[in-house]
């Protein structure tokens, strides 16, 4: 079966550090990459990473806070997030496509997969 599942998700304290995972069954994917929704927003583009992790992507508001791996032999990407703020309260989504262009360009139109998403509550 071809998914992908999130992990990591959880209540933070403001300036604290979380990381995320995106396990991946079934297939490989040429990119993967984060999106996150907060209520009554827009998806936001958070990060994107090559499949063989050579070439990176980040939203402006992530940059210089977010990092984004991936770890083949075990099919999954990472997002380790510093420096958390309120604002980064969201749902976080693991999405995957095959055309790794699109993806690290931070559009969802190479998007083929989404999972299924973990809350990240960062408090005050």
């Amino acid at each position: 079966q071809v998914q992908l599942k999130e992990s990591g998700g959880r209540q933070v304290q403001d300036g604290g550090s979380l990381r995320l995972s995106c396990v991946a069954s079934g297939r490989t994917w040429g990119a993967m990459t984060w999106f996150r929704q907060a209520p009554g927003k827009e998806r936001e583009f958070v990060a994107a990473v090559t499949w063989r992790g050579d070439i990176e992507s980040y939203g402006e508001s992530v940059k210089g806070r977010f990092k984004v791996s991936t770890d083949n032999a075990r099919n999954a990407m990472y997002l380790q997030m510093n420096s958390l703020r309120p604002e980064d309260t969201a749902v976080y989504y693991c999405a995957a496509g095959t055309d790794w262009t699109p993806i690290i360009a931070g559009t969802t139109n190479g998007v083929e997969l989404w999972g299924q998403g973990t809350q990240v509550t960062v408090s005050s």
